[in-house]
């Protein structure tokens, strides 16, 4: 097998081989054309960016140019072997019928203006050219010497760039050619890899010099993938070079000596991708290739060529082609699989899922849920299965018989499809069944998380009955219970279990569930919520009864039964549930309630034409007179009109009665048979027209003769009884002043401060003692003073009179 062309954008193949024939093939490597170049063997294919044109050059020194598409061509024969050639890339074009050959010699060939191939020399003296590469104005080329590059625009030579180690022979290490891209060549020789960027020089230094000139490891303008890499050793020799984004594709010939064998044993291949850095490089991947016979071949038996527009690669040897891709997901999820990474693996095949093409992904799933299995992790097992198992239902139940053989039903229960897609309710029963036997807590939990349409409601109620008959005050069971009959829509039973657990979230259940709206004992309830004030929070209820105003009024107005001041700050909101739904209780509330905010109670019952109680609010607020008018204009009701009246006790009120009363003679039959007592009925009766009929004026007159008797009588017995306890006290309080007084050495004189008595009582002495228990010397009182004949304490005088009294009166 000789040399291989590849068309840029993968379109075909151009194959030489040893014996002179070019194939073209296809990407599937099927024969399309078959050219008879020469009887030796091609030594170089190369076709340019269209792939309209092929050049070839063999062994025997010939060289055509034809077109595949058209007549025209170049056919010339030379005395010598024509190892390489390379067309101008873009060779389609009129202007740019351009090739080079090497040989002994690097020739360029050139179609003039007459239609006739011009031969210029480029390089020659230093021994067979053994690679060459174009690529724009830029031409590339090996010998045994160095590495040169040519500048086609401006014709002339750019750089040499020399070979490093020169002990290994070319011949059987030859020199390695890529273009990166229009300004950057990297060179492989031996083991040494070396980046070259063709820049433009400054045009003050120019002078004699080319425009442009070469830096080893320096990026040229707009070069972003080899970033500063210069040169770097290999661990092997390098046989191919290939860009692949910021990396290098490197075919590599390894050979190693063995302790066992002296002869040198050759062994496989290798197509590495390596990471260039700024000192030296890393390794990416390193695959080895199998080829046939590759303990025969030698570095120069290897080659490596790239389609640009695809990441694809072609290892030629001579007796095969292999073609390398980077690895799809594909490729990624096998060596997944192969390593054991099932969640890596089975995360990958998800991403790529519109597009893997050989994996299935419940598959990989499967095999990770099994390794999980094996392993014991059945928690994480269990987990996955919502994953991998998906929407399929014979999968589902075939794993949950799986994990009941292995006593593992907990694991997979909470992961079990409930949405939509579900399995058979027998599914789900086993399950709780087997929670029903070992696990209350865990029964529950699954009762509160599953909706009650996954099972058969009944048959589990019936179980869970059969398990209270064991344990009858179990509260996780009776909790549970309630929570089925709320499933079934029984929800006087479930209420019945909740108020006999006094459970802590009761009123969360009965709110969640609605079970107020559903029973007839609301009192009932409500009394319960208030006798768990310590659990229940009044704050609370009231929140979560916000929606319901009717229960939120029964609650409130049994809250303000037991203690008045408890839910005072719900008190302004009772206004309206009072005036919404119990009127009745709304004005013994106005009247009991201190916290109250009458300005927004007077709004709401003016609102709703609440008479009473906006006269109960008025009267309040301090406007009776308008309570008054109100009474008298809404309600005409002259009782209830002299009732407010008398409770009020105000002249002016009883004057605004009688007033509006004067003119109908209904009310003022009213005010003459209630009046009586508080007015005088004379200012009433001094008023009336003369010629009004009164309806039973006459029993009126007569009860209010009846009154001032009765006034008359009560006043006589008041008086009696005042003149009979007047002198009842008189009496007592006489014989109470003429009791004595006892005077000894302890009592003081209120005038000079000294005992009372003297040292010497055989003496004459004169003491003064008051009925107000002062004591004095007779001598140490002032002149006398009398009121009524009396002598007085000036003492308890100065007190009547104020300060400084006494003391003037001592003075005098």
């Amino acid at each position: 097998m000789g040399r291989l062309g590849v068309l840029r954008q993968g379109k075909f193949l151009a194959l030489g081989t040893h014996f002179g024939k070019v194939y073209l093939l296809d990407i599937q490597g099927n024969v399309t054309q078959k050219f008879e170049i020469s009887p030796v063997k091609i030594n170089q294919i190369s076709l340019d960016e269209s792939g309209d044109h092929v050049g070839v050059c063999s062994e025997d020194g010939k060289v055509q140019v034809f077109g595949l598409y058209t007549r025209e061509g170049f056919h010339e024969n030379f005395d010598c072997p024509i190892k390489v050639m390379a067309l101008h890339p873009q060779f389609i074009k009129s202007n740019n019928k351009q090739f080079v050959t090497g040989g002994n010699k690097l020739l360029l060939y050139e179609k003039n203006w007459l239609n006739r191939w011009k031969t210029s020399v480029l390089h020659e003296g230093e021994g067979n050219i053994t690679n060459v590469k174009w690529r724009g104005n830029l031409i590339a080329w090996a010998n045994n010497v160095g590495v040169k590059i040519y500048d086609i625009g401006s014709k002339q030579r750019i750089t040499n760039v020399l070979r490093d180690n020169t002990s290994l022979r070319p011949d059987m290490y030859p020199c390695s050619l890529c273009w990166k891209d229009n300004t950057t060549l990297i060179i492989g020789w031996g083991s040494s890899v070396k980046i070259c960027a063709v820049k433009e020089r400054d045009p003050t230094e120019m002078r004699d010099l080319p425009s442009r000139y070469v830096e080893i490891g320096t990026e040229a303008t707009g070069i972003h993938i080899m970033r500063t890499l210069s040169a770097f050793e290999t661990e092997f020799f390098i046989s191919g070079l290939a860009p692949l984004a910021d990396q290098l594709v490197t075919l590599y010939y390894v050979k190693e000596n063995t302790e066992d064998m002296e002869e040198e044993f050759r062994t496989r291949p290798r197509l590495d991708i390596i990471q260039p850095l700024p000192e030296g490089c890393e390794e990416i991947s390193s695959d080895a290739l199998t080829v046939r016979n590759f303990q025969e071949n030698q570095c120069r038996d290897y080659r490596l060529e790239h389609s640009e527009g695809e990441s694809l690669f072609y290892i030629i040897s001579p007796k095969d082609i292999v073609v390398a891709k980077e690895r799809d997901q594909d490729d990624h999820i096998d060596w997944l699989l192969e390593k054991k990474k099932y969640e890596e693996a089975l995360m990958a095949a998800e991403i790529s899922f519109k597009n893997i093409k050989r994996h299935d992904v419940q598959k990989i799933g499967m095999a990770y849920i099994n390794h999980l299995v094996e392993r014991g992790d059945y928690d994480t097992a269990a987990r996955k299965c919502q994953k991998v198992l998906g929407k399929n239902m014979d999968l589902w139940e075939n794993e949950v018989y799986r994990f009941k053989t292995i006593g593992q039903l907990k694991a997979i229960s909470q992961y079990l499809p409930r949405g939509d897609l579900r399995l058979r309710p027998a599914i789900y029963e086993m399950i709780l069944h087997e929670f029903l036997k070992t696990d209350y807590e865990g029964f529950a939990t699954l009762i509160r998380e599953w909706p009650g349409e996954l099972y058969n409601n009944m048959a589990i109620v019936q179980a869970v009955n059969e398990h209270l008959k064991k344990d009858p005050t179990n509260s996780i069971l009776l909790t549970t219970l309630a929570e089925l009959y709320t499933y079934d829509q029984r929800y006087d039973r479930a209420l019945e279990i909740y108020l006999k657990l006094r459970h802590k979230d009761v009123y969360q259940l009965i709110h969640k569930h609605n079970l107020f709206s559903s029973i007839k004992d609301k009192i009932k309830a409500v009394d319960m919520l208030l006798d768990n004030e310590d659990k229940i929070s009044i704050d609370k209820v009231v929140e979560e009864l916000k929606d319901r105003p009717e229960l939120l009024h029964v609650y409130l107005h049994k809250l303000f039964k037991r203690d008045h001041h408890k839910g005072q700050k719900y008190h302004e909101r009772q206004i309206s549930l009072y005036a919404e739904f119990d009127r009745p209780n709304l004005l013994p509330f106005l009247r009991e309630s201190m916290h109250c905010p009458l300005e927004k109670a007077l709004e709401i019952c003016q609102q709703r034409h609440f008479v009473e109680e906006t006269v109960f609010l008025l009267s309040r607020m301090g406007n009776c007179r308008r309570a008054l008018q109100m009474i008298m204009e809404e309600l005409a009701d002259v009782d209830k009109a002299i009732e407010f009246a008398k409770e009020q006790d105000d002249r002016e009120l009883w004057e605004d009665l009688i007033s509006y009363s004067i003119d109908k003679p209904p009310f003022i039959t009213g005010l003459l048979n209630n009046i009586g007592t508080h007015v005088d009925p004379i200012l009433l009766i001094h008023r009336i027209k003369e010629g009004m009929e009164i309806p039973n004026l006459r029993d009126s007159l007569v009860k209010i003769l009846q009154d001032y008797n009765l006034q008359i009588l009560l006043r006589e017995g008041c008086k009696k009884i005042l003149v009979a306890d007047s002198l009842s006290l008189l009496q007592r309080m006489h014989r109470t002043q003429k009791r004595g007084v006892r005077v000894d050495e302890e009592n003081i004189c209120e005038s000079c401060h000294t005992p009372i008595l003297p040292p010497d009582t055989a003496q004459a002495f004169g003491v003064v003692v008051f009925h107000c228990r002062h004591m004095f010397h007779k001598e140490c009182l002032p002149s006398p003073g009398t009121v009524l004949g009396t002598q007085y304490c000036n003492i308890c005088s100065a007190k009547r009179r104020g300060p400084g009294s006494g003391i003037l009166e001592m003075k005098k």
